[in-house]
């Protein structure tokens, strides 16, 4: 069986063809498009059309390159699996000694005697059309054998040579994702993250595709780690005509030895496919996040969080006038953010000792509680549970807790250390705070926060690198509270978008995608972000008429247009608003709500418009019976009026009735006339008319926005 073994997985408009002949490990002989059903005689064809002829001064016969690629096998280019066993058994040599294939999944089984290893490799390709895949290495050695050091496992997927563009995204606090695109030359494009955490410089989509891809149009294969620890992700090129996307999880020096029978698992590494652009790409990743078991299914509910109104200053009457103003424009769930627990008048001290401030709530948060409760609203908290500061009482009992190494304290960020949740005192204490918490306010709903880099991130008192355990410890954390909270949310927040990765998404029901409200940056980071959470899981809120980070003043209009597009939200002191301002962003509030099963449920499509400064961006419904459509404004622009506006997305046989879509209707901009089929009311076009012509956008003020809606008649 095994030398004529050709395995073709298909779903959604991909096929994954796996090589599985002989004895080495498997190796990708297509992935992308659909190729239909093929038999075994076809797809062995299909592979030995593929086979190339050995150049000079080479290996005399042809180098596999399987999914974990092996120096043993000739392959030259970044290993797939790194480590040694006291200086030897570098280069492993795999043997498959079991193939198991069913549905759209593989198990393969494999070992290598001479290096005491054995592995195991999961590939799937899921109803969305994403591969995954994930390995499992374990030391078959004796008892009396020096462990395996494991220095990384990287998995691979190659890449057709017609995919001579990479796109990554990288940012920083309140700059997340943002993307950078150069040419796939020959060599390694290797992004690597140290930080401890998934980042807010993060690769999050390693893309390689055809040349000038965007959204709507260019082949692009993509990978993602699904890991919120280090990582490495790397796109690689090499002059004998290889082309491939590999990641894995980043090991620190000495982090895994494998001792006799113990084993080193890798995250799901993610690669998706787009045969019309970044959106079909994206589109795999929303829909395989959608169809998961634990995936939000209640609409998600309008959020007011207070960290922009009130800071550390936690006074129960201004928090009970800022929850009514929140009921009264209609909002569904109201989050305490810090300030709220023992010795928290700022950021130096306090954090660790999560008991509520008796100083400032002497009956607790109950009467804040149940007051946000009765105006009908839900009621949620803050915590940074894996944080602590020096100046707190957690810190002083047990500063061993903390992650550090060789004696020294690290540097401090924000004013906190990390605490070392594979300390199991610490992690039980931090269970047993937070589900007390939990029980005692009834929470539906936390905000998990995470502020800083790892430093010299050691586990006490052996000194031995602690991320990887410290991850895997949080992950266990978070899921036995949801395990004792089956209601219960979590927001991943991590300085803003520091947490977003398929890791932390398989606990946690949405990200605070930035620290950055200002509605222009969120505009790119939400944009971008979109690559690879649907929208219904980036929280999205809007803010106060200035933005807090950045001094920029919007119009209601472009901040509230900007959150529409994600899960809405509040971040402003609405007892300081207007009247007629509480009264609009009530008729925001209003939108969200009747569009929301749209917006979070159907395909997020954006449009390649000729002109940087205007961005066309919308959700169209399943069923393509529906749309709705954003013009953003993001600069002002050499040409003036605007042209045409492509909106993509529809059916292309059905006509539909286009029109603007209020309170998203006013046009702020420098038009000595009104545009001619806004005037009107709106114009009835064929799918196919609207995306092929389009029609034409109007005259906006830079940092506008304006919404359209698309319904087939």
């Amino acid at each position: 069986m095994r030398d004529g073994t050709f395995l073709h997985f298909r779903s959604s408009g991909t096929s994954l063809v796996l090589d599985a002949t002989g004895t080495g490990l498997p190796r990708v002989a297509h992935w992308g498009q659909d190729l239909g059903e093929l038999p075994q005689d076809a797809l062995a064809a299909l592979v030995r059309a593929g086979v190339p002829q050995m150049p000079s001064n080479t290996l005399d016969e042809v180098v596999p390159v399987a999914v974990l690629p092996e120096h043993s096998a000739g392959w030259l280019g970044t290993p797939g699996l790194t480590g040694h066993r006291a200086g030897a058994d570098f280069s492993t040599a795999f043997t498959v000694t079991a193939l198991d294939a069913a549905e759209r999944r593989a198990v393969v089984t494999a070992e290598d005697a001479t290096a005491a290893l054995a592995l195991r490799l999961e590939i799937e390709l899921t109803d969305s059309g994403l591969v995954r895949q994930r390995a499992t290495v374990t030391s078959t050695a004796a008892a009396d054998a020096a462990p395996f050091t494991l220095s990384g496992v990287l998995l691979a997927l190659p890449v057709p040579d017609r995919a001579t563009e990479l796109l990554d995204l990288t940012g920083r606090h309140l700059r997340e994702r943002t993307p950078q695109r150069h040419a796939f030359t020959i060599g390694s494009h290797l992004r690597e993250n140290r930080r401890g955490r998934t980042g807010t410089d993060a690769v999050t989509v390693h893309a390689a595709g055809e040349r000038d891809f965007g959204f709507r149009h260019g082949e692009v294969w993509g990978l993602h780690v699904a890991w919120s620890g280090n990582a490495r992700s790397l796109a690689e090129r090499t002059n004998l005509g290889v082309s491939l996307l590999a990641g894995g999880e980043l090991l620190l020096a000495g982090e895994v030895a494998l001792g006799a029978g113990e084993s080193y698992g890798t995250p799901w590494v993610y690669g998706s496919y787009g045969r019309t652009g970044l959106d079909e790409l994206a589109a795999r990743f929303h829909g395989h996040l959608r169809g998961r078991d634990t995936h939000p299914r209640s609409p998600r509910p309008v959020t007011l969080n207070v960290w922009e109104a009130v800071y550390f200053d936690h006074g129960i009457e201004r928090l009970k006038q800022l929850a009514d103003a929140a009921a009264e424009v209609g909002a569904e769930r109201y989050v305490l953010d810090d300030g709220w627990f023992r010795g928290r008048r700022d950021d130096h001290a306090g954090l660790g000792d999560w008991f509520v401030d008796a100083a400032v709530w002497p009956d607790g948060l109950h009467p804040l509680a149940e007051y946000v409760r009765g105006l009908g609203l839900e009621f949620g908290l803050w915590f940074e549970p894996e944080m602590v500061n020096a100046d707190s009482d957690l810190y002083r009992e047990n500063p061993e807790w903390i992650l550090s190494t060789g004696g020294r304290v690290p540097p401090e960020s924000r004013h906190q250390q990390v605490l070392d949740l594979a300390h199991p005192e610490c992690w039980a204490y931090l269970l047993e705070r937070l589900d007390a918490l939990v029980t005692e306010y009834d929470l539906t709903y936390i905000k998990w926060d995470h502020n800083r880099d790892l430093v010299e991130a050691g586990h006490s008192p052996t000194g031995q690198a602690g991320v990887h355990a410290h991850t895997e410890a949080v992950y266990r954390l978070l899921d036995e509270l949801r395990a004792r909270h089956p209601r219960l949310e979590i927001e991943s927040c991590s300085s803003g978008g520091g947490r977003v990765d398929l890791g932390i998404l398989e606990r946690t029901d949405r990200v605070w995608t930035s620290d950055c409200i200002d509605a222009l940056e969120r505009q790119l980071i939400q944009r971008w972000t979109g690559l690879l959470l649907p929208p219904e899981l980036l929280g999205a809120h809007v803010g106060a008429p200035e933005a807090h980070t950045t001094g920029r003043t919007h119009t209601l209009a472009f901040r509230a247009g900007t959150a529409l597009f994600g899960h809405f939200g509040i971040e402003w002191d609405l007892t300081r608003a207007t009247d007629g301002d509480k009264a609009a962003l009530g008729e925001w509030i209003a939108l969200y709500k009747r569009l929301r099963e749209l917006l979070h449920s159907g395909a997020v499509v954006r449009g390649d418009h000729p002109d940087p400064a205007l961005w066309v961006h919308g959700v169209v419904a399943d069923d393509r019976s529906r749309a709705v459509y954003a013009l953003a404004q993001m600069a002002t622009t050499v040409q003036s009026p605007p042209g045409r506006v492509s909106l993509p997305g529809l059916d292309p046989d059905a006509d539909y009735r286009l029109t603007p879509l209020a309170p998203g209707d006013a046009v702020r901009g420098r038009g000595q006339q009104d545009l001619a089929w806004w005037a009107d009311g709106g114009v009835t076009l064929p799918g196919r008319v609207l995306e092929a012509v389009g029609v034409r956008a109007p005259l906006q003020h830079p940092e506008g926005l304006v919404l359209i809606e698309a319904v087939r008649v």
